[in-house]
């Protein structure tokens, strides 16, 4: 009697790697979630290519909605850029929502607890506070990691979840606007410390500004300066790093705390610029969704810039979709999810290939097969 072998499918990597389709694997996870988005329509009753025109093309047609996709483009790709370099040294800032919480905390301090203090500094010093309780928070977990060998990944999450806490209890606590009929949210900023904006025909602010120079100064960072070839090398190859005098502890704390920067500057320009106060909620997820971003733009400043983009209009798609079409809220982040697996799918096989092979033989049932026994 012929008996089934036991088959095993293992990942095997590949020698050579396809250059071609490393550099159009974005593309090619793009128009997959494209694909994977008509399926998801067409099963929940709507004509697909409706539906994407809704959340893909419609968002494109306004002059108020492109300055709500730089609005939404702002953080992803500042925070993005400074994830990048965490990934590129083979550290794990999955923490980046909670650093940007903390900035927008540490930066609001000056409207909140001295809101006549009316100055051209105040806005300057209000977007260094951000930046420095964004690395404050970064510190955290990297320090962990350098003394106690703690799990960067667990920590950063962690940390996430007591921000947003800190958050809820300053607004409804020591925060709260005396005069605000008892809701929950600080005072509204106003004149200097208001992020103003660029153009009288929509809401996107300066802080896209920042955002442009962030990516070119992290792009310079790591492809023309000593510091950026460290933390490739320290990334991609550890053991050489130390060889090269390379310290991976100091590289740990540096892109740490970088990316800390660009999360708290991220969380104060959006405070500061699109919102006008603390509230309970400042963002929609950008710190987790900044991570998708990271990845579809390959981990290069100017690519992430494009992802950025992208990811914006996920968001106004979602909104889009659930005026015209009365979907769930939630279609944005299912989008999000299909494109981050879509991503990292084509990463794997790009450099793996799959070998489907049997793990044992049976000598019995190998006789009977030659026998003509079945």
């Amino acid at each position: 009697m012929l008996r089934e072998f036991p088959v095993s499918i293992q990942l095997e990597k590949r020698n050579v790697p396809s250059v071609l389709f490393s550099a159009v694997s974005p593309l090619i996870a793009l128009a997959l979630t494209l694909l994977a988005g008509a399926v998801l329509f067409t099963l929940m009753g709507h004509n697909p290519l409706e539906a994407l025109y809704f959340y893909f093309v419609e968002p494109l047609t306004e002059t108020w909605s492109l300055h709500e996709l730089v609005v939404k483009a702002t953080p992803l790709v500042l925070i993005a850029t400074g994830l990048a370099i965490c990934f590129r040294s083979n550290n794990w800032n999955i923490g980046a929502e909670g650093q940007f919480i903390v900035g927008a905390i540490a930066g609001a301090a000056f409207p909140v607890l001295l809101p006549g203090f009316e100055s051209f500094a105040v806005l300057p010093l209000m977007m260094i506070c951000g930046m420095l309780g964004g690395m404050a928070w970064a510190f955290i977990p990297a320090f962990l990691k350098n003394r106690f060998g703690a799990n960067e990944i667990l920590t950063s999450l962690m940390l996430v979840y007591v921000a947003e806490l800190l958050l809820d209890w300053m607004v409804r606590g020591p925060w709260r606007n005396p005069e605000g009929y008892n809701f929950p949210e600080t005072r509204s900023f106003s004149g200097w410390q208001v992020l103003p904006e660029m153009l009288t025909s929509g809401r996107a602010h300066y802080g896209a500004l920042f955002a442009i120079l962030g990516v070119l100064l992290m792009w310079f960072m790591l492809a023309k300066t000593m510091k950026g070839f460290e933390i490739s090398v320290i990334g991609q190859a550890p053991r050489a790093g130390r060889f090269a005098g390379f310290n991976p502890k100091a590289t740990t704390l540096f892109v740490f705390l970088v990316s800390g920067a660009f999360a708290g500057l991220a969380g104060i320009a959006e405070v500061s610029g699109a919102i006008g106060q603390l509230r309970p909620s400042i963002s929609p997820g950008y710190g987790f969704t900044a991570i998708i971003v990271a990845f579809l733009g390959r981990l290069n400043p100017p690519g992430i810039f494009a992802a950025g983009l992208v990811l914006a209009l996920s968001y106004l798609g979602g909104e889009a979709v659930q005026v015209s079409l009365q979907m769930s809220d939630k279609v944005a982040s299912v989008f999000q999810g299909m494109l981050l697996i879509f991503v990292l799918g084509c990463d794997t096989l790009i450099h793996h290939r799959v070998r489907i092979s049997r793990t044992g033989t049976d000598a019995a049932s190998v006789g009977e097969v030659k026998n003509g026994t079945v």
